[in-house]
């Protein structure tokens, strides 16, 4: 959506404004704007009727009859604790603003889940020798999965997510991801790439990245075909005042015989096949920027490293259980399962 297609200026009639509605089919809102941009109100279907029963003509003035007591989010950052209030309420359609009240970006709340405040790293620097020969001339992460490349999956959900500012890290055939994704703006995104002349490890190319813009850091493997919840996993990051979540993939592994808990040699209890649930790394990040700096430069690093580090100084750091679909391609028969769940996943 084109958000220039929703915006009409003060001196607009109500015929201008009809034609304006009709074009624009489902999406039955316009913004109204002043000559320097500045929002001054909102006209939908229903704004219509009521002045059509009003008795204002098709030459009457939006000022007349556009709704002025409208709903907008800015841009301090804090836009995303409102979008779920607006969901509710039903608005579909709801107007970004600066300090200045000019438009930024209009919202449609039945695409766009949040809007975050994060920076993204996309770490897509490996080799991906175990899909060989699928990656002798390919990038791992320029993969097809369905109709599109695997990291594209990765950009598009950040990108629904309202995590703009992406940062892409490089390595094997590096060129041939940057041509492919370009700037991002086709996307509403400001991609940047970051190439990586030694294999640093999982992380630690992250250290070539001297400037992000928000105080929080998502970082993720390019690699990784996924629908997380980045809002949950955000939302829990900052009700625990943690200092870094790390996504977690549940993985059970069930005793096929009875347990015995015993004391010496008394058994106290005993356990029918029981199943014990364990937590793995999903491969997915989030930390405060600060502690970006404990990466060291141009020396291989691992983001098992970077928690580790983190425990051992008692920072505080947490885990966000993935209820949604997650797969890490890395063998062939991971790019099979992907090629088959594709058919009925919802991004």
């Amino acid at each position: 959506m084109k958000y220039s297609d929703h915006i009409i200026k003060e001196d607009s009639t109500l015929r201008f404004t009809i034609e304006k509605l009709t074009a624009l089919a489902k999406d039955l809102t316009v913004f109204v704007v002043d000559g320097s941009g500045r929002m001054l109100g909102t006209i939908t279907d229903g704004d219509i009727r009521r002045a059509i029963i009003a008795g204002h003509n098709l030459d009457a003035n939006v000022k007349d009859f556009m709704f002025t007591n409208f709903r907008y989010l800015d841009t301090s950052g804090k836009a995303f604790l409102q979008l779920s209030e607006y969901r509710r309420l039903g608005i579909k359609l709801i107007p970004v603003l600066d300090s200045e009240k000019r438009i930024k970006q209009i919202i449609n709340l039945e695409v766009q889940k949040a809007i975050l405040p994060l920076d993204a790293v996309i770490m897509a620097g490996g080799r991906g020798e175990r899909l060989s020969p699928l990656t002798d001339s390919t990038p791992k992460p320029l993969l097809k999965v369905g109709d599109k490349p695997i990291i594209e999956y990765n950009v598009d959900l950040l990108a629904s997510y309202g995590i703009t500012n992406v940062n892409i890290t490089l390595k094997y055939l590096g060129d041939q991801i940057e041509k492919y994704l370009g700037t991002g703006s086709d996307k509403g995104l400001e991609i940047k790439y970051y190439t990586e002349n030694d294999a640093l490890g999982t992380i630690g190319a992250v250290s070539l990245i001297k400037s992000f813009s928000n105080e929080h850091v998502l970082i993720m493997n390019s690699d990784l075909l996924t629908n997380i919840d980045f809002e949950g996993m955000y939302n829990m990051f900052l009700s625990e005042n943690a200092d870094m979540v790390v996504a977690s993939i549940p993985y059970d592994v069930s005793i096929p015989y009875a347990v015995l808990k015993c004391e010496g040699e008394v058994i106290e209890n005993i356990d029918e096949k029981p199943v014990f649930t364990y937590y793995s790394n999903a491969g997915i990040y989030i930390v405060k920027r600060e502690h970006l700096k404990h990466i060291p430069a141009n020396e291989k690093f691992h983001a098992t490293d970077l928690v580790e580090l983190l425990i051992k100084n008692k920072y505080k750091v947490v885990h966000f259980p993935i209820r949604e679909y997650w797969l890490d391609i890395g063998k062939h028969d991971d790019y099979i399962k992907a090629q088959k769940d594709i058919k009925h996943l919802k991004f």
